[in-house]
């Protein structure tokens, strides 16, 4: 199952390594391997939400994720994103941005770095709107209730998550933005591009995610009424599953959040290199592993098993959204950005393995009072 999951993944990342070492020698070997380390460790929660959505779609479509889904998510963002942001930055055409990147490297980082605050401004407020409508949303299955339970209550109050990334945009924009880090350790006055950049990032959100989310309910209406037919003719329910208009904007969707989660990883990249030949090597391998990871996760059932996975991805992505802000200003290591995704996701697993077997000794304990014939 996983080296068939994982196929080509593994040959992206012998072609990946490979050429890297033909384009700059065995340097370029480690910083090729360091940058897919990198990607993974960053995107790991990437893959639990993904798996979320994707398990929803049906049999083609997970196709299409898989090829064309790789192909914008390596090529299109680990590789075209920061050209076409260097191009609209400094006001230059799609060619002379590339003949930036390749002849002059420190330029071209520059330009990247400085354009920081509107990415992280975009992303920021997408991530953060993810994670405030799941938490805002009465779910059947909590993780830590205490604090699920009053949030959810909270939620019913309408247009509250907007609300609140609103009030956390203009918070942003008038703290980190205004002494916004650049190259250099330079310091600029960034607030008007980071409201704009902010408002575009949430205007995308509610475009995208609600043509998701109205396509989510109609198939969750759909299941609702093979359900009660299966009930009444005392047959099984098969699962339906998005395709057509509704699956190509959960597409859509996907390919928004992987933008959202890979601008950290661009960004992070150039405190290893400025090459961006190894930079799209790299973090396309990684993008491969992430790919492959959320059919793994979708074809295992891993998310039906282990509850609480979905739930501690979209407290990383909270905490992702809240360190993008931040990151306007300040500096922040690649590596506490990563573990702190690590960590929550890895204790939401432990948080449901220890419930299986509560549930599972319950099972037992049941079993055994029961007296046998």
């Amino acid at each position: 199952m996983i080296l068939k999951t994982f196929r080509w993944a593994f040959a992206v990342t012998a072609l990946g390594l490979a050429a890297g070492v033909l384009y700059d020698g065995w340097a370029a070997f480690g910083v090729v391997a360091i940058l897919a380390v990198l990607e993974i460790s960053l995107s790991f929660d990437n893959a639990v939400v993904n798996a979320g959505i994707l398990k929803k779609m049906n049999t083609f479509w997970q196709k299409i994720f898989l090829t064309v889904g790789v192909l914008i998510a390596v090529f299109g963002m680990r590789l075209v994103f920061p050209v076409v942001i260097v191009a609209i930055t400094a006001k230059l055409n799609p060619y002379d941005a590339v003949q930036l990147a390749l002849t002059d490297k420190d330029r071209y980082q520059q330009l990247v770095t400085d354009a920081h605050p509107a990415i992280a401004a975009f992303g920021g407020m997408f991530l953060l709107m993810i994670f405030l409508d799941f938490i805002f949303e009465d779910r059947d299955i909590k993780w830590l209730a205490w604090l699920e339970r009053p949030l959810a209550k909270l939620g019913k109050v309408d247009m509250l998550s907007v609300c609140i990334a609103l009030i956390v945009l203009l918070v942003t924009a008038f703290t980190f933005a205004t002494h916004a880090h650049q190259h250099g350790g330079a310091h600029a006055d960034k607030a008007q591009t980071v409201l704009i950049s902010g408002i575009a990032g949430l205007i995308t959100y509610m475009v995208v995610g609600g043509l998701s989310g109205y396509f989510e309910n109609r198939l969750e209406e759909d299941e609702e009424r093979e359900e009660e037919e299966a009930e009444r003719s005392g047959g099984t329910r098969s699962p339906v599953k998005l395709a057509g208009q509704a699956a190509f904007f959960m597409f859509l969707y996907l390919e928004v959040l992987d933008a959202s989660f890979s601008f950290d990883g661009v960004i992070g990249a150039f405190a290893i290199t400025n090459d961006i030949v190894l930079m799209a090597l790299g973090l396309g391998i990684g993008a491969m592993y992430v790919r492959s990871l959320t059919v793994y996760l979708v074809r295992q059932g891993t998310l039906d098993d282990y509850v609480y996975l979905e739930h501690g991805a979209h407290y990383a992505i909270g905490a992702l959204a809240v360190i993008l802000m931040v990151t306007i200003q300040y500096q922040i290591n690649e590596i506490i950005t990563g573990l702190v995704g690590v960590v929550l996701i890895g204790w939401s697993f432990w948080s449901s393995v220890r419930r299986n077997k509560a549930l599972a000794a319950e099972g037992a304990t049941e079993t055994d009072s029961v007296p046998v014939p």
